[in-house]
C-alpha cells in the first residue's frame, strides 16, 4: 500500500474513532438537541468521506475491502451540498450501526498493510 493511501485510511479511520468517542454514551435526543455534537459529528462525515474517495481513487481495491465506500463518498457530498437537507435520524442510525464496523475493517486494513492505524 502506498504511503498517501496508507495516509488517507489513517485519516478515515481517526475520524471513525472522533464519532465514537464524541457520541459515546449519549442518546438520539442528546445529539439532536447539540448543535455543537451534530456539527461535530458532520465534519467526521466529511472527512471519512473525502479520505476514503482519495484513497479509493489512488488505489480502486480500496472498494474491494469497504464495499460502502460509494455510500460513504456518497454522504460526504450529501452533507456538503445538501446541507440543509441533513437527517439527524440517519446520522444517528449510522454512527449506532456503521460506523464502529468500519473502523474496525480499516484498522484491520492498516494492520494487514503494515501501517499503524494511527
Amino acid at each position: 500500500m502506498r504511503p498517501e493511501v496508507a495516509k488517507r485510511l489513517v485519516d478515515a479511520h481517526a475520524a471513525c474513532v472522533a464519532v465514537i468517542s464524541f457520541t459515546a454514551g449519549l442518546t438520539f435526543d442528546a445529539f439532536s438537541a447539540s448543535l455543537l455534537l451534530r456539527s461535530a459529528v458532520e465534519r467526521q462525515f466529511e472527512i471519512i468521506g473525502e479520505a476514503l474517495g482519495r484513497a479509493a481513487r489512488d488505489d480502486a481495491s480500496i472498494e474491494k475491502t469497504v464495499p460502502e465506500l460509494p455510500r460513504v463518498v456518497g454522504l460526504r457530498n450529501r452533507l456538503i451540498h445538501g446541507y440543509d437537507n441533513v437527517d439527524d435520524q440517519i446520522l444517528w442510525d449510522l454512527v449506532q450501526n456503521k460506523i464502529p464496523s468500519l473502523a474496525a475493517k480499516l484498522a484491520a486494513l492498516l494492520r494487514e498493510n503494515g501501517w499503524p492505524e494511527g
